[in-house]
């Protein structure tokens, strides 16, 4: 009875095959995750380039434009003298901080109708961490310590 020996060259030629998917999945993957952050006036100049990536874009909320429908919100951000219409669709609400005035990260992607399509948004409010103007009154808890307010 003869025995058939299995080549080697078959376990190097899948193996070879095993390793290439992996490294053609992770490309692709770093790929599509990839944003690059760009101010308004930088995005209002990229062209086509602007519809095909992934973006950050950055400013402050311009007042009384903000809307808000269950968990998206359309609003306006200003940076400067360029403005940009953003329509935020995510599966969380804005934050607590997205208010008027305060400075939002959108991320998602410029569509050709000029608006901003956002799945992510980042909010802080510049006032609430800012310290006070000199003889000014200061923002926060400024109740004053009693002996009844410390937990003991």
């Amino acid at each position: 009875m003869a025995v058939q020996q299995s080549s080697p060259l078959k376990f190097v030629i899948a193996g070879a095959i095993v390793v290439a998917v992996i490294v053609w999945i992770a490309f692709s993957a770093g790929e599509q995750a990839k944003s690059y952050y760009v101010t308004i006036a930088e995005l209002q100049q990229m062209g086509n380039k602007a519809y095909s990536r992934n973006l950050r874009v950055a400013g402050n909320v311009k007042p009384g434009t903000i809307e808000r429908i269950g968990t998206s919100a359309t609003f306006t951000l200003v940076e400067l003298d360029k403005t940009l219409r953003v329509q935020y669709q995510g599966a969380e609400p804005p934050p607590d901080t997205f208010k008027d005035d305060s400075q939002a990260l959108a991320i998602g992607t410029y569509g050709r109708d000029g608006v901003f399509h956002a799945t992510q948004l980042q909010a802080k409010c510049a006032s609430k961490y800012a310290p006070a103007k000199p003889g000014g009154t200061p923002t926060g808890n400024t109740a004053p310590l009693t002996t009844a307010s410390v937990a003991r």
